[in-house]
């Protein structure tokens, strides 16, 4: 009898520490790895997207992408990263483009289906479904493979989803390439050019032309939409301005009478004449003014009140209209 009571405490005792709650462990020390690093340009897709970007599955938006970047360097002049991930809390056929954290853009692909685009000459409409190019925000149509075939019969360009998003990227791309030209970029920049002309960059950068100067003339000629290929002439050019100004627009203004010949071929390539309009003189120089004022367009001190009263300060927004039409009116009062 004793036996079996000892048995059975001996039972119950196993039974009460295999119950009892593990012991506590430790709390980690929170570290850098628990933040969260930002990406300069990232890309996220939904689920049914994934066989785009995986490269088990030899993922054709990788590949357009590769394009993209070596487009955008041969076109702008560095370097853009993308990084590409899932994300299962978006719809299974959209897709994010996120910059520095930010969404700047945003759409729907699907793999299989394709989007007719409406060159201007094309023989017929296509019967398929509406939707919107998400790059462009353009009315396009989209369809399966047997529509795909009718559209390119009318005239239509058929892209296909690897397609629709990578020309979403690379129109960003495009529009925020000032934003993605940052510090790392610029020292990239640097170090390359170093390569062919190793005594110009050690002459001039850092020594005489600052890092953050050149990267703030470099972010304002691509927000101009002017490439930054020619690091040579920009750098040069600033090297024999700086000693005068330390003005970033004067600085990039220099930069844009060195890049003449680039700026023109960019914006007219094969054109041998240029439209060219002229202003009369006492509104260019109320024009000029307005832009290189740093009080957002004032015009004081210096506004000709024998030509009109000045504004009050609280209405910058019409003082150019203001004087405009004044200067039109009395064309000798432009001395500002």
């Amino acid at each position: 009898m004793m036996e079996k009571r000892q048995l059975a405490a001996e039972q119950q005792q196993q039974q009460a520490e295999a119950a009892a709650p593990p012991p506590e462990q430790p709390m980690a020390e929170v570290s850098w790895n628990d933040v969260q690093h930002v990406d300069q340009l990232g890309l996220e897709v939904g689920y049914r997207l994934i066989p785009l970007v995986d490269r088990s599955q030899d993922g054709e938006l990788l590949r357009r992408i590769r394009g993209i970047r070596k487009k955008i360097a041969q076109e702008l002049g560095f370097l853009v990263p993308v990084h590409i991930r899932d994300n299962l809390e978006i719809k299974p056929n959209a897709y994010r483009i996120l910059l520095k954290g930010v969404e700047v853009g945003e759409g729907e692909a699907y793999i299989g289906q394709y989007l007719a685009i409406n060159p201007g000459r094309v023989s017929g409409e296509l019967v398929s479904a509406p939707t919107t190019d998400p790059a462009f925000g353009l009315l396009k149509r989209c369809g399966s493979t047997l529509k795909r075939e009718e559209a390119q019969t009318l005239g239509y360009t058929v892209v296909d989803a690897s397609t629709v998003v990578a020309t979403h990227i690379s129109n960003l791309l495009q529009n925020h390439a000032a934003e993605l030209l940052g510090r790392e970029e610029v020292r990239a920049l640097i170090d390359h050019q170093a390569k062919e002309s190793p005594k110009l960059i050690e002459d001039l950068v850092p020594k005489i032309i600052p890092i953050s100067t050149l990267q703030k003339v470099l972010q304002q000629l691509l927000t101009d939409g002017i490439h930054i290929r020619d690091f040579r002439t920009i750098v040069e050019t600033l090297s024999d301005h700086i000693g005068t100004t330390q003005d970033i627009d004067e600085l990039t203004s220099a930069v844009r009478t060195a890049l003449s010949r680039v700026i023109v071929q960019q914006l007219f390539p094969g054109e041998t004449e240029l439209p060219l309009m002229t202003l009369e003189p006492a509104l260019e120089n109320v024009l000029l003014q307005a832009v290189q004022s740093k009080t957002g367009g004032g015009l004081e001190p210096g506004w000709p009140k024998i030509c009109c009263p000045a504004p009050h300060k609280k209405q910058s927004k019409w003082k150019i209209r203001v004087t405009i039409r004044c200067c039109s009116r009395h064309p000798v009062c432009g001395h500002y």
